[in-house]
């Protein structure tokens, strides 16, 4: 009967995957259990104002639309004629002198492309630099 021990060694090794998976399935429970709504424990009185409109005060934003046909309409106004100077005196017109004013131009989209510059090359030569150009959002796939 030999009650000796082995004389070999085994080197003990751990492995660490297992108990790092575990710490990041901790993680995520408590990152997607904790609730981030702060809007709840803090109570605003919010202080009272009418809703006039001062008339004299200034537009927010300069609207252009251009129809199919290539004509400009100015905040839902149509202009006279359809040529670069009387857009350009027009624009000035609304912008007065205010030239972070924002223009928004929303186009047909049969518009005539030569129509869309012209908005361009106008609040261009004006300084008026904040151009957006509106577009209908596209139908999701499968709807």
């Amino acid at each position: 009967m030999n009650i000796r021990p082995s004389r070999r060694s085994r080197s003990v090794l751990v492995d660490m995957t297992p108990l790092i998976d575990v710490v990041f399935l901790l993680l995520i429970f408590f990152m997607v259990s904790t609730t981030f709504d702060k809007q709840t424990a803090i109570k605003v009185d919010l202080p009272e104002a009418s809703n006039q409109v001062d008339e004299n005060k200034q537009p927010q934003h300069i609207a252009i639309s251009i129809d199919a046909k290539g004509h400009y309409y100015l905040n839902d106004q149509e202009l006279v004629t359809h040529d670069l100077a009387t857009l350009k005196r027009a624009l000035s017109k609304a912008a007065a002198e205010n030239k972070e004013i924002p223009v928004i131009v929303t186009s047909d989209k049969q518009a005539p492309f030569q129509a869309v510059m012209t908005v361009m090359d106008a609040a261009g030569q004006l300084g008026l630099t904040h151009l957006s150009f509106l577009a209908r959002a596209t139908a999701a796939q499968g709807e």
